[in-house]
């Protein structure tokens, strides 16, 4: 008997949920750079701005983000403005390499967590005096969460091996596009469960249609094999368009109806 598919979802992300991360834009009033490996309570208000000054707490104690990486930026950006696409997309490649080497995350595996991070800058009157740092922080959410999870003492490590469920993504809807992305561990209807990457570093963005075209492609065969090649079957995919392309991204996201 064939292998009957259907495809009842697609997400075409855009600059601004790019899995794993937040593009912040706060006025802290520091010109320091923070100290790797503060935790803090951060919210996702805390999140959509570019600087942060919220108070480190005891990582011993309940909060929700932890600082893994704090860099000077490069002297091309000396004389930039604060709001520099440039600087976006140096923090977001930076922060993005970091994040797996603190994590112990693959490519794969770090577009398939609840966790996701995010990056901050100094405050725009630090900036005009001169201050050219950036700070990456792991959060335990994304950008549909209307709250983060609690993280352990220390997230270094947390995705090592084979993580736990509660920090796997997972999506709570009718489809993916739009529904609350929740931890594994909680009731569900969707896993995210393998991805496809669609080109090397160097390689131009191929275009919206192709890179549709590929993931829906690849994710039909991928999914089933995931869930054991069953007669019939659900899947989706999220995949990327030009701004992610530009940004490093070269990878889509394929998801299993799991109804769990």
């Amino acid at each position: 008997m064939p292998h009957v598919w259907r495809v009842v979802v697609l997400l075409a992300m855009t600059a601004m949920t790019l899995s794993g991360c937040f593009w912040s834009s706060g006025d802290d009033g520091s010109a320091s750079a923070p100290d790797v490996g503060a935790c803090r309570v951060l919210t996702p208000q805390d999140v959509s701005r570019p600087a942060n000054g919220t108070p480190t707490e005891d990582c011993s104690k309940p909060h929700t983000a932890q600082t893994y990486a704090v860099d000077s930026l490069p002297a091309q950006f000396d004389h930039a403005s604060y709001d520099d696409a440039g600087v976006a997309t140096y923090a977001f490649r930076a922060c993005t390499r970091a994040f797996m080497d603190f994590t112990g995350a693959d490519e794969s595996l770090s577009m398939r967590t609840i966790l996701s991070w995010a990056w901050f800058r100094p405050s725009e009157s630090a900036w005009k005096d001169g201050a050219r740092w950036f700070r990456c922080d792991v959060i335990g959410g994304g950008p549909q969460s209307a709250a983060y999870l609690d993280l352990p003492p220390s997230a270094r490590d947390l995705l090592a091996g084979r993580p736990k469920d509660a920090w796997l993504v997972c999506a709570r809807g009718a489809t993916v596009d739009g529904s609350e992305k929740v931890p594994c561990t909680e009731k569900h209807n969707w896993r995210a469960v393998t991805t496809i990457v669609l080109g090397d570093p160097s390689a131009p963005y191929p275009g919206d249609s192709a890179v549709q075209a590929l993931t829906k492609d690849f994710c039909s065969k991928s999914v089933g094999g995931w869930l054991d090649y069953p007669v019939d079957y659900d899947f989706g995919y999220s995949w990327f368009q030009e701004p992610e392309w530009q940004a490093g991204n070269r990878r889509s996201v394929c998801w299993a109806r799991t109804d769990s």
